[in-house]
């Protein structure tokens, strides 16, 4: 009952801001709710300073109900299906994916970022937006200031995308089949991908590219797994190098991704489910939950930031985000060009 106390008002807050959010984005799903709420809870903290009564619910709701939506996620992937359709497309996947990594850290020591800023947008944009900077941030213990700031440039570039991508593969001459494999490649967040495709799908009637491209979406997702288990063992060994007071409190349990042990199996159980003979229409109701616990979780993380000191501090992130966003379209058409796509 104390916990309850404790932690309601909060929860209650971020749910209020959460909903009207979530109706937004699916009026405007080239937006999408996790924009919506994130600049909602920013702009509300403007006025709402003393949070006391809410602080606990809020902290809960950025930290655990984020952790939440990255299991349920785990509902919306049918392992077989991927085996059997994203394979052809991993070698783009593992190509985009390095890209990313290997420009975000160049630049990291390039522009003297801070790492974790760094780590968030490069994860984020190489993966699957924001589902892979909730799966992250937990591991290498970043804040809500760069969550946001991490997140807002993801959605930044998620936005162009969806509106450059349908018109930019047509005057490119990519195939159905390409530009299925192009925007499950290299656009992030699902809701933009399922943008992309509708257009392209809409502008070549009978294209049908919506499925083949959120597979590939789908598949680039698994590599949550391996990033955020191959960071945890590094920020251990890390704090292990540096000594001292710290090494002494800290372990590699503290860190280490648990929840992506429930996001795995949450995987099985819809793959061995839908092979039964389960309808896959049975698990949408947790994948939907998934995305509105996003949708709080982001209002949570907008009331504790400052928005000015995020614009003011914003052009080195947004200036990542888009070499990365280049650097991952550029690679993903030329990997088609090698394997012979386009």
């Amino acid at each position: 009952m104390t916990k309850i106390k404790q932690l309601g008002p909060g929860l209650l807050l971020c749910l209020a801001l959460a909903v009207p959010c979530w109706l937004l984005g699916k009026a405007f799903p080239i937006v999408g709710g996790p924009v919506f709420a994130i600049l909602a809870g920013m702009v509300v903290t403007i006025f709402y300073r003393s949070k006391a009564s809410t602080q606990a619910g809020i902290a809960y709701t950025s930290k655990k109900i984020l952790q939440y939506a990255v299991i349920l996620l785990g509902f919306g992937l049918n392992l077989s299906e991927i085996a059997k359709v994203g394979a052809t497309s991993l070698p783009i996947i593992i190509s985009t994916i390095s890209t990313s990594l290997i420009v975000s850290f160049a630049l990291y020591k390039l522009l003297n970022m801070p790492a974790n800023i760094s780590t968030l947008i490069g994860v984020g944009s190489s993966i699957c937006g924001g589902s892979a900077i909730a799966a992250t941030a937990p591991v290498i213990g970043a804040d809500d200031e760069e969550i946001a700031q991490s997140i807002s440039v993801i959605f930044l570039f998620n936005i162009l995308a969806a509106l450059i991508f349908p018109t930019l593969g047509g005057v490119l001459g990519l195939s159905n089949e390409g530009f299925g494999l192009f925007a499950g490649t290299a656009v992030n967040d699902t809701s933009s991908v399922t943008a992309a495709a509708s257009a392209w799908d809409g502008m070549h009637p009978g294209a049908n590219t919506l499925d083949q491209a959120t597979i590939v979406k789908l598949t680039r997702t698994l590599a949550i797994i391996p990033i955020t288990l191959v960071l945890a063992i590094w920020r251990t060994a890390k704090v292990k190098r540096a000594g001292g007071a710290q090494e002494s409190s800290f372990s590699l349990k503290k860190v280490f991704p648990f929840f992506i042990i429930f996001f795995v199996l949450a995987s099985v159980i819809t793959t061995v489910a839908t092979s039964a003979g389960v309808p896959a229409s049975v698990f949408h109701p947790f994948k939907e939950l998934s995305k509105f616990f996003i949708i709080m979780a982001m209002a949570a993380i907008g009331l504790n930031t400052d928005l000015v000191k995020l614009i003011r501090t914003g052009g080195k992130p947004i200036l990542m985000g888009l070499c990365c966003w280049l650097a991952i379209a550029a690679v993903s058409l030329g990997m088609q060009h090698v394997l012979g796509i386009w």
